[in-house]
C-alpha cells in the first residue's frame, strides 16, 4: 500500500509538472506575442531621431623632433629705408598792391615862334690910330701891400706875365695870367693890384676918339723888400 502511493505520488508531480511547463509555454508565448504587437505600434507613434554625436577632437600631432644642430645664421642686415628729404616750401611771396598810375597829360607844344629878326650887322672893328700908353710907371703898381700874406711869411717870391685890354676910359679890363710864377695868390694878387691901380692914356682911332685896345702885356716881378 505504500509502495502503490509512493508510486502514484511521482507520477503526480510528473504530471503537475508537464502542465506548469505547458503553461509556462502558452503563458510566454501569449506574453511575447502581446509585447511584440505592443511595442511595434508604440515604435510606429513615435518618430525616431538619429542623434549624431560630435565627432571626437583631432588628436594632437607630437612635434617633430628637433633637429640636429646646425650653425646658427646671422640675422640678415636689413638696411635703413632710404632717407627722404622734404620737399622745401617756396618762400612766401608777398603781394604789394601797386597804386595807380598818376595820370600825366601829354604835354601840347605850343606853335612855333617867329623865326627871329636878322642880327645887326657887327660893328666895324675901330682901328686904333694912336695906341694907349701907361701913366706912370707900370712897376708901381704892384707895392709891397699887395704882397699875399701868407707867400710874404713863407718868403716866397717870382716873376707873373699879363695880358689885359685898355677901355676907352684908359682903365685895365679882362686880365689873364700868360707867365705863372709858380703861386696861384701871386698871379691873382698880380691882376688884381693892375686892374685897380693901373691907368693908361685912352687910345685913339682914326678920327681921333678914344676906343678900346686889347692884347696888352705886361710882366711883374714880386720880391721881398730887405
Amino acid at each position: 500500500m505504500a509502495y502503490a502511493d509512493q508510486k502514484m505520488s511521482a507520477g503526480k508531480i510528473w504530471s503537475i509538472v508537464i502542465v506548469v511547463l505547458i503553461h509556462v509555454v502558452l503563458g510566454y508565448a501569449l506574453v511575447t506575442g502581446l509585447a511584440s504587437n505592443f511595442v511595434s505600434k508604440v515604435q510606429e507613434e513615435l518618430t525616431v531621431v538619429d542623434v549624431e554625436e560630435p565627432p571626437p577632437p583631432p588628436e594632437e600631432e607630437p612635434p617633430p623632433p628637433p633637429p640636429p644642430d646646425q650653425p646658427i645664421e646671422p640675422p640678415p642686415v636689413v638696411s635703413p629705408p632710404p632717407l627722404v628729404r622734404a620737399p622745401t616750401p617756396p618762400p612766401p611771396v608777398f603781394t604789394q598792391p601797386t597804386p595807380p598810375q598818376n595820370y600825366n597829360p601829354i604835354p601840347i607844344a605850343p606853335p612855333p615862334a617867329p623865326p627871329a629878326p636878322p642880327a645887326p650887322p657887327a660893328a666895324p672893328v675901330a682901328t686904333v690910330s694912336r695906341a694907349a700908353s701907361a701913366r706912370g710907371n707900370p712897376g708901381s703898381w704892384l707895392t709891397q701891400a699887395d704882397y699875399p700874406a701868407r707867400a710874404l711869411r713863407e718868403e716866397r717870391e717870382g716873376r707873373v706875365g699879363v695880358r689885359f685890354d685898355v677901355n676907352a676910359q684908359g682903365r685895365i679890363e679882362n686880365c689873364t695870367v700868360t707867365s705863372s710864377s709858380g703861386h696861384s695868390d701871386l698871379d691873382a694878387a698880380t691882376c688884381t693890384a693892375i686892374t685897380r691901380r693901373g691907368r693908361y692914356s685912352p687910345p685913339l682911332d682914326q678920327a681921333g676918339n678914344p676906343t678900346r685896345q686889347s692884347g696888352l702885356r705886361l710882366n711883374f716881378t714880386w720880391r721881398i723888400e730887405q
